[in-house]
């Protein structure tokens, strides 16, 4: 159940766009571009052969683009004169494979020049990345719109990873998500890593009266002090490619 909710979940996401005008369809690409798929899949294959934190950073990479304007691929604009493009919010600038992205768009504008939107492609590449992770596979539907709005203050709106349960489903129902959708959209952190920054607030010093924070596993509190100690060196916590489908 926790898979099919999932991947339900994340094919809501991906269909989301900017306008409720536009209708996405599966067969959308099939006369103007019909192998474009297998051009990203092709794309996303080649970049996690040489880099295996690929996966992680599509998947990151395109909620964080759903989350702010809808999936339009807003995230991938550059900053230009006095506006700070969403790439350059705080939230965002740990997000990489931005490349992997663009690779793969010139692969298709040179199959299908004009056709694809870097929304579709973002789609689809996070699918990839899944699947290539051991994950399920899903019906992409097509025909999203490129966002021509780009702005770095909008990022404040992501989750921080300091939320607590609270503030997170405020954040989420505010974008029309459920309960449901929170629980499985954090379950897509199974592949990728944590920064310890992150939580060391919650394994050291946590207050006056608790080091730990009490609410956490004392088991899973002592994993994470031991693989973030406080002379940290490798600042990232639980690396992992593989694609797990269950979730607590």
């Amino acid at each position: 159940m926790a898979l099919l909710i999932a991947v339900l979940t994340l094919v809501l996401l991906v269909s989301a766009s900017t306008s409720p005008a536009i209708a996405l369809s599966l067969n959308h690409y099939e006369k103007t571009c019909p192998d474009v798929e297998s051009i990203v899949a092709k794309a996303v294959e080649r970049a996690t052969m040489k880099d295996k934190t690929v996966p992680a950073a599509l998947l990151r990479m395109h909620f964080h683009d759903c989350f702010i304007r809808g999936c339009d691929a807003s995230v991938l604009l550059y900053s230009k004169g006095n506006n700070k493009a969403e790439k350059d919010g705080p939230a965002n600038l740990s997000l990489h494979g931005f490349y992997v992205i663009e690779n793969a768009k010139k692969e298709v504008e040179a199959a299908c020049p004009g056709v694809v939107s870097c929304a579709d492609i973002l789609a689809f590449a996070a699918r990839d990345a899944v699947v290539l992770s051991g994950g399920p596979t899903w019906e992409v539907p097509k025909g999203r719109k490129d966002g021509r709005t780009s702005k770095a203050s909008e990022t404040i709106q992501l989750p921080a990873p300091t939320f607590n349960i609270s503030q997170l489903q405020q954040s989420f129902s505010q974008r029309g998500l459920s309960m449901d959708d929170l629980v499985a959209l954090s379950g897509g952190h199974t592949i990728g890593f944590s920064h310890c920054s992150s939580f060391q607030n919650r394994i050291r010093n946590f207050n006056a009266t608790h080091d730990i924070d009490p609410t956490m596993h004392p088991s899973f509190a002592a994993s994470l002090r031991n693989v973030c100690p406080i002379k940290n060196k490798a600042k990232n916590a639980g690396a992992n490619g593989s694609f797990f489908n269950s979730f607590r």
